[in-house]
């Protein structure tokens, strides 16, 4: 198994030259599944921009710049499927998305029907497999439209994603739940472990859902990568639901032994040991909201008012924009780019 430790105190910043903003398209596409539509983002390596907009940016995040609707730069790319974390957003990692399609992916981001901010049903957004449809959905859409499907390299297609976005990516990717094994560890750690209560509560009970719809395999064959950021439901699971994971495995964790996330925890689980040869990377000083936008200087003080979650308050010693881009480099690094 191979390990990369990083300490980001001890650790220079990762560098490679500055690039040009990354072009940016937004599609609206049908999710038959849910009955609904999605917006999704497409961003892509592009030398044909002219005055750049900016994206994502709000009182308390720092946007990124793009060019809407630019050309694809000439050449086959990689491609990333990036799934947000529930309740995220596109616009939530943008960071990552715009920094993966400037060093020369094309990444795709689903907004997920009934997971997303302002659509969001937790009874219905914990179905991992709709998730993966909608981003098999999305992979559909970018092989089938010509702006793009010339410039697809089908050798490196991966799934990625943040959070239980993390999670998606692995289903995405071959490996197989395990519903009485989460549920077991739900029911021995509630009111521990982050997120317990919720799915075991009667508004979710996910202890009621059809084991066999979990447990089945959600894997997409085109999917090459897999590159899971903190990634959520990591409990439970046993070498018989990881045998059929692509080889080619990236898992990114957030925090040291006495802060790390126990929802997201793939060492303390046992997951990362069920996998063959995985790249692991592990970011201390930082905790699972790292890997949201950078914040503004007034953000902090606008969610203690708005009393909405402290995303901006990272661990003492965080570098937060040195942390994502050490995470991009990984990514790209992992699709050689």
């Amino acid at each position: 198994m191979k390990y990369i430790l990083t300490t980001l105190a001890l650790l220079g910043a990762a560098t490679h030259a500055v690039a040009e903003p990354a072009g940016l398209r937004h599609v609206t596409l049908e999710m038959p599944h849910h009955g609904s539509k999605a917006a999704v983002s497409i961003w892509y390596p592009t030398d044909d921009g002219d005055a750049p907009t900016i994206f994502a940016e709000n009182p308390v995040f720092e946007g990124v710049q793009a060019y809407i609707d630019a050309k694809v730069q000439y050449g086959r790319h990689p491609v990333v499927m990036f799934s947000h974390g529930m309740g995220g957003t596109d616009r939530a990692q943008a960071w990552l998305t715009a920094g993966l399609a400037e060093r020369g992916a094309i990444v795709v981001a689903v907004n997920h029907p009934h997971s997303t901010w302002g659509d969001f049903d937790m009874s219905q957004g914990v179905k991992h497999w709709t998730r993966v449809a909608d981003l098999s959905v999305a992979l559909d859409n970018l092989q089938s439209d010509p702006a793009f499907r010339d410039h697809i390299d089908p050798a490196r297609i991966m799934a990625s994603g943040f959070s239980y976005g993390g999670w998606t990516a692995l289903s995405m990717g071959g490996l197989m739940g395990n519903h009485q094994g989460l549920v077991d560890t739900c029911t021995a750690q509630i009111g521990t472990m982050e997120a317990c209560d919720m799915l075991l509560s009667d508004d979710v009970r996910m202890q009621d859902i059809d084991p066999g719809v979990w447990n089945a395999s959600y894997a997409d064959p085109r999917i090459t990568h897999v590159a899971a950021i903190d990634p959520g439901f990591v409990w439970g699971l046993t070498a018989e639901d990881a045998a059929d994971l692509v080889p080619n495995v990236l898992m990114i964790g957030f925090g040291g032994a006495d802060d790390r996330m126990s929802a997201t925890n793939f060492d303390d689980s046992g997951l990362v040991d069920l996998l063959a040869n995985p790249e692991v990377i592990r970011l201390d000083p930082a905790f699972h909201f790292t890997a949201m936008p950078l914040c503004k200087p007034a953000g902090e003080d606008i969610l203690k008012e708005e009393g909405d979650d402290a995303v901006c308050n990272d661990p003492v010693g965080t570098d937060r924009a040195e942390v994502h881009q050490r995470i991009i480099g990984a990514i790209a690094a992992a699709l050689e780019i």
